[in-house]
């Protein structure tokens, strides 16, 4: 017998000791929540699914836009109230364009105006938006606005805040959307219409439906963002928030209430992380409709290195804090987050030792039980059973 088949005997051996056999079946728990997870988050969106399609076959063609037909008449869309929507940018990627495009032909019946914010004309985007927009002329309100390097926040958050400066006077709501959202449609109206019907709400958020593009950095975000997603899906309210997708009272902004303007514009990093301390200090509601769910594809070029940084710099979000509990609660969900990701993985190197073990022995013509003296476990080529080896001679 080899080192090597030595070393995984050895090892094999070790993954059946008590602390072990707890990660392995603590590893099945975290596997079992997140099945649980994801059923929920289909049953909540296979639930609207169902009401659109129920509503179809009733004759409203237009469920996908609204459950009542009634709602689409012209005299209740032009009382709709004025939406701002804008729209922060940098640099020019592969989806980009088709992303703005769904942005600003949305079918929203109420006044609507679109902002596209740059820190500088040398931005690429600059160009590429202002191309997008001649194409529409005058069928939308749309422009560019350059809101200068910024000195005291996060370029990203200098940009929105320059947008919302910009803001018509009797726009109701502002929704801040990432150059990475996909819109439906239906999207601005559906968030408006939830945002009429419960004026508590504080923010109204959603999340991407990531789509990879086949490399392996896409396939890693894609994983890493599944996990997330199950705290938007509850189809109502949630303690989460996502930047790409937040529509909020345009009064909070002018008023500078409960500090949203201050507290992004002086030391600001995070604009999700930001707003959502904040609603969690006043006590304010945040939700996440069953409709929205935007496709993200992701893209072609997304090698493993680019994933690797988009990972560092999720987690140097969570270094970001406006209060002393907003900064334990980030430590708290770095940690669990850690904690729970390895507790995942862990039983799986643990099986492929197993495996590895088994057919090495059984490659080297020897018996597939590998027992052992003295009360430690023992396993077979199809696994390992949870209870003592047998004594020596016996």
């Amino acid at each position: 017998m080899s080192g090597f088949d030595e070393f995984l005997i050895t090892a094999s051996r070790a993954c059946c000791t008590p602390l072990a056999i707890f990660i392995q079946i603590q590893g099945c728990l975290i596997c079992l929540v997140l099945a649980l997870g994801w059923a929920l988050a289909s049953y909540v969106r296979n639930r609207e699914i169902k009401i659109m399609r129920r509503k179809m076959k009733e004759g409203n063609s237009l469920a996908f836009l609204s459950h009542d037909i009634n709602d689409l008449e012209h005299s209740k869309q032009a009382n709709l109230p004025r939406v701002t929507v804008v729209m922060p940018l940098k640099g020019f990627g592969e989806h980009n364009l088709h992303n703005w495009r769904s942005q600003i032909t949305s079918l929203y019946g109420g006044p609507i105006e679109f902002f596209f914010v740059v820190d500088s004309v040398e931005d690429p985007a600059y160009c590429a938006v202002n191309s997008l927009i001649s194409d529409f002329k005058d069928e939308i309100d749309a422009k560019v606005i350059v809101a200068g390097p910024s000195t005291t926040c996060s370029q990203k958050i200098h940009n929105q805040l320059v947008g919302v400066e910009k803001m018509h006077k009797d726009s109701k709501y502002v929704l801040f959307l990432d150059d990475d959202v996909r819109l439906h449609p239906g999207s601005i109206g559906a968030l408006t219409v939830e945002m009429e019907k419960r004026p508590e709400i504080f923010i109204q958020t959603g999340y991407p439906l990531d789509l990879p593009s086949g490399t392996l950095g896409s396939y890693c975000i894609y994983e890493y963002h599944m996990p997330c997603s199950m705290g938007f899906a509850t189809g109502g309210q949630t303690f989460f928030l996502w930047g790409g997708c937040m529509m909020m009272h345009a009064d909070d902004f002018r008023n500078d209430n409960y500090g949203v303007v201050s507290g992004l514009k002086d030391g600001g990093y995070s604009d999700d992380m930001t707003l959502a301390a904040i609603a969690g200090a006043h006590k304010k509601l945040i939700t996440s409709p069953p409709v929205a769910v935007f496709p993200h594809p992701l893209a072609s070029d997304l090698t493993f290195s680019r994933y690797w940084n988009y990972l560092r710099k999720q987690t140097f979000v969570l270094e970001s804090y406006t209060t002393k509990v907003n900064w334990i609660m980030n430590r708290a969900l770095f940690t669990v987050h850690c904690y729970l990701s390895w507790g995942f993985v862990a039983p799986f190197f643990m099986s492929s030792i197993h495996i590895a073990a088994a057919f090495c022995n059984y490659s080297n013509g020897k018996s597939p039980e590998i027992t052992s003296c003295g009360g430690e476990y023992f396993g077979n080529l199809h696994g390992f059973r949870l209870f003592p080896a047998p004594e020596c001679g016996k």
